[in-house]
């Protein structure tokens, strides 16, 4: 993932800032290089590869059976070597194996950025991970009673839809703010304006998770 500049998270963080100032909501927007390591699935993956390796050579050569088998530790140490690599893990991964992992890193991020603290319990979470393609919307109880999914769907669908075409920030601009519109609806500032979380851009390195 392409490091976000300065000027990137400053115009971000100023987005959230007005969208909070319409609403007594709290809006949260985390960005994840990737949800998970990845590393026991590509470990099992090269496991099984090598554990095939002997089948065709038994069969088919009549090579001595220490031979077969330092090509299958060496099958193995190549398979664990280039899982290494994240692109790789990422790519082994199925796909529904990376959408679990990406939902429960955004609930893990629910909690801990403290957004099911706040008062009227109007924490919006937004959550993006680069390495799953992967966004999502995670609001606070307050917000579900009076929000249905579809709206938080159709904001998922925008944002998604301008990352894929390169215009991430643009797309987490857009995504703030359409945030405080659909809270200001419910939830009205409130008469003392208070703010209970920071505003700005989260952004998380590769999690080293298995």
């Amino acid at each position: 993932m392409k490091p976000f500049t300065p000027a990137e998270h400053e115009a971000v963080s100023d987005a959230i800032a007005r969208a909070e100032l319409k609403t007594s909501g709290e809006i949260v927007i985390v960005v994840a290089e990737s949800s998970s390591g990845y590393y026991f699935f590509a470990l099992l993956c090269a496991a099984l590869l090598a554990l095939a390796v002997p089948l065709p050579f038994i069969h088919l050569t009549k090579w001595p059976i220490e031979y077969v088998y330092l090509t299958q530790l060496a099958v193995f140490a190549a398979g664990v070597l280039l899982v290494q690599w994240p692109p790789v893990r990422v790519a082994l991964a199925p796909g529904r194996l990376k959408r679990r992992r990406a939902h429960l890193r955004a609930l893990q991020q629910f909690l801990a950025q403290n957004l099911h603290t706040t008062k009227g319990r109007t924490g919006v979470l937004v959550y993006v991970s680069d390495a799953e393609r992967y966004a999502e919307v995670i609001a606070d109880n307050g917000i579900y009673e009076k929000v249905p999914q579809n709206v938080w769907d159709d904001l998922i669908a925008d944002l998604t839809a301008k990352i894929g075409r390169g215009d991430r920030v643009q797309g987490l601009i857009a995504a703030a703010e359409r945030c405080g519109d659909i809270l200001a609806e419910h939830f009205p500032p409130g008469p003392l304006g208070e703010d209970e979380l920071p505003n700005h851009l989260i952004v998380l390195d590769a999690e080293r998770y298995v």
